[in-house]
């Protein structure tokens, strides 16, 4: 049975995300999951992903375009994380007419309704701003998660005929799964997001030893973050230099920003705020968690916690009950105590989102303090070309938020160790645990100048073909690699 992947999302750009992967002998109609309405056909389709690409106006804009393929002829559909980069379109695909079954972990199916139920809201807004018509509703979110069919880590299952996939770990985000496809005669294995391993929670990514070509993330695939070994020190002392700057005659005082994403990076925050704390490193000021988002969120890895956390956080957790929690820390749910921060003298600690500063709580929060020399902003993670957070990342003197210009004197401190994603050194050991299976890398989910230098490094390093894919790229898989196809 011929394998085939097409990237129509995740080629020359960081986010975005959505491969399709087809195979020609099995008849559709009878697929699991497929609709009893499509057309017989000797090809089935499985997409992984179906997320929106971030950052800029384009990017926004391109999520109402078509889709390149017809969702009333894909078969089934692997979601490998609760990104919205990974997910955010996955509605929209229901509601053009989409009927097959939804695969993913259970902690991503928990993950996904938290974090497509929040962006409704959010995408009406842009939708009415742009004159755009709803990328989708309530309802849609609704009728995606019906068709949601959990598939845990380590268990081979066969989605279409002929077709079976398999889940790993990859130590992003909780729940976050790699997929490899397996046919007859060949198997492709796509990584999505690896994760910036060690992790304080999470397991360590896992190898693929099991496929002949792998899809690999390149976010990271030409930086090297010799941070990552002293990030916690380094966030420390930061945190330390930031609460100094922060003190001011009249006792109003600086604040310091953290514009975290709510999943993940928000749970590291809070896991290192609470030693820090409990060894007493660090003053002891109000913590806020403005953001019910990523309250709501921190509450799932709490659920997940013993099944899904790394053995070492489990046994703290088992003895202290709470890892995630300390004694000023406050949770501001309602719009009502977001607003009455601003009215907490003294220095303080803000963690809300959006990642990028891009939306949510903490644009108000940035517009009021960044023109506060006395304040900190720390930018914790990856930041898309054209997003605010990349503007103010490069040392930008004036950020447009929320629609107006703010200008920047408070200091902007970029704690690189943070990001979620594996620097070029982790990606390179990560593909080299993968051999000698693997015949054929290619490098995408990264901006072109990584997954090129992503691309070299793997072919100059560990002598195996890589291949930077573009967008609309199709190739065929074969024990010996993969072959470009027309």
């Amino acid at each position: 049975m011929a394998l085939k992947i097409t990237f129509h999302g995740g080629a020359e750009t960081v986010t975005g995300s959505n491969f399709l992967i087809q195979t020609d002998t099995a008849k559709a109609k009878t697929a699991r999951g497929g609709s009893p309405d499509t057309p017989l056909s000797g090809v089935s389709r499985v997409l992984v992903d179906c997320g929106v690409e971030q950052g800029s106006e384009y990017s926004k804009r391109r999520a109402y375009e078509p889709f390149p393929y017809n969702p009333k002829e894909i078969h089934a559909l692997v979601i490998t994380h609760a990104h919205l980069d990974h997910v955010g379109r996955a509605p929209r695909l229901v509601r053009e007419g989409f009927r097959g079954k939804v695969y993913m972990t259970p902690p991503t199916r928990d993950l996904a309704e938290l974090i497509l139920r929040d962006s409704v809201d959010i995408l009406a807004e842009n939708a009415k701003r742009h004159g755009l018509p709803l990328l989708y509703e309530e309802k849609d979110v609704e009728a995606f998660l019906s068709h949601v069919e959990l598939l845990p880590y380590h268990e081979e299952r066969e989605i279409v005929p002929g077709l079976s996939v398999y889940l790993r770990n990859t130590g992003h985000i909780l729940g976050s799964a790699s997929v490899r496809f397996k046919t007859a005669e060949a198997s492709l294995a796509i990584t999505s997001d690896i994760g910036n391993s060690p992790s304080p929670l999470l397991p360590d990514v896992e190898p693929i030893d099991d496929a002949d070509a792998i899809v690999m993330e390149s976010v990271y695939g030409d930086k090297h973050v010799p941070e990552k070994e002293h990030r916690v020190k380094i966030f420390k002392e930061s945190l330390r230099r930031a609460l100094a700057r922060a003190l001011t005659r009249g006792g109003q005082g600086g604040t310091i920003m953290i514009p975290a994403f709510s999943m993940e990076r928000t749970q590291l925050m809070l896991y290192e705020l609470s030693n820090f704390f409990s060894a007493k490193e660090i003053p002891e000021v109000p913590v806020f968690l403005d953001s019910p988002l990523a309250i709501a969120i921190t509450n799932i890895y709490r659920k997940w916690a013993k099944e899904y956390f790394k053995k070492d956080a489990q046994q703290k957790l088992a003895k202290e009950g709470d890892i995630l929690n300390f004694p000023f820390l406050k949770m501001t749910r309602s719009r009502e105590e977001s607003e009455a921060i601003a009215g907490v003298k003294g220095r303080k600690i803000i963690i809300a989102g959006a990642g990028m500063s891009h939306g949510g709580r903490i644009g108000r929060h940035e517009a009021r303090y960044l023109p506060d020399k006395n304040s900190t902003l720390f930018i914790v993670g990856y930041q898309a070309p054209g997003s605010p957070g990349r503007i103010l990342q490069d040392g930008g003197k004036r950020v447009r938020i929320n629609g107006h210009e703010v200008q920047v004197r408070a200091k902007v401190e970029t704690l690189h160790g943070w990001s979620a994603h594996a620097d070029r050194d982790g990606l390179l050991k990560f593909a080299e645990s993968c051999l000698p299976r693997t015949k054929t890398f290619f490098t995408a989910l990264g901006e072109p100048s990584s997954a090129r230098f992503l691309a070299q490094r793997i072919h100059g390093f560990l002598g195996r073909p890589a291949i930077v894919p573009m967008e609309g790229q199709s190739f065929r898989i074969t024990k010996e690699g993969a072959r470009f196809e027309k």
